[in-house]
């Protein structure tokens, strides 16, 4: 039963997402589910892509690759707007989306702004891409990594 609660929700979760460009929260994704407020709560503690707000269970920090909360890596396509949490979760987000994006960020040691594009599923810019943390060790701090 909780699999079948936590698939619906997941799914519900990111369509609202990917259609609006903003983290939906418990309550939106219960009026989309007909499931209770509670239920919803515990799937977002559940699903090991979502990662709830630490101390507001009914809101979303990160899906990933997506963050809720502005970053210095925007994706934009069709109009519509979302934050990765590293340009590794930036790229991810435009693979979703399925078309071509504009990632807006900065170089890592300078700060100059860039842009890289991605037209007909090729990447398109200059630079390097760094990982300061090693992949082993992304999950130890979600947040800050």
């Amino acid at each position: 039963m909780t699999t079948t609660i936590d698939r619906r929700v997941r799914l519900a979760l990111y369509e609202r997402l990917l259609a609006s460009g903003t983290m939906p929260g418990a309550r939106d994704v219960a009026t989309e589910t007909g499931l209770p407020v509670a239920d919803v709560e515990a799937a977002f503690e559940r699903v090991t892509s979502i990662i709830p707000e630490p101390g507001e269970p009914s809101r979303i920090r990160m899906a990933k690759p997506f963050s809720a909360v502005p970053t210095p890596f925007e994706v934009e396509s069709g109009g519509r707007h979302w934050w990765g949490n590293c340009i590794w979760d930036a790229l991810g987000i435009a693979a979703i989306v399925n078309a071509d994006a504009v990632v807006r960020c900065s170089c890592g040691d300078c700060d100059e702004p860039m842009t890289v594009e991605i037209r007909g599923g090729d990447v398109h810019g200059n630079g390097i891409v760094h990982f300061g943390t090693p992949a082993r060790h992304w999950w130890d701090d979600i947040v800050y990594t």
